[in-house]
């Protein structure tokens, strides 16, 4: 089964935000490095790699709900 993937911002020291779409594992892991403020970290996203100095990062916000495009049945 694969992973969800969800969109997220990464903000930064003097107000920069970074929006990326991640599998849960990945965000867990950014997560983890960014409490232990561990330097630099390389997060692969779709695109390719961002290296994040995580002594910069002020916040990681998650969406509350997945995107839609088009009609929803409900």
């Amino acid at each position: 089964m694969a992973s969800e993937i969800q969109r997220i911002e990464i903000g930064f020291a003097g107000g920069q935000v970074v929006s990326v779409r991640l599998e849960e594992k990945r965000l867990g892991d950014l997560r983890k490095s960014v409490e232990r403020e561990d330097g630099w970290h390389d997060l692969e996203i779709e695109d390719g790699t961002i290296s994040l100095d995580l002594s910069k990062v002020v916040f990681v916000r998650t969406s509350a709900a997945p995107h839609t495009i088009g009609f929803s049945g409900d």
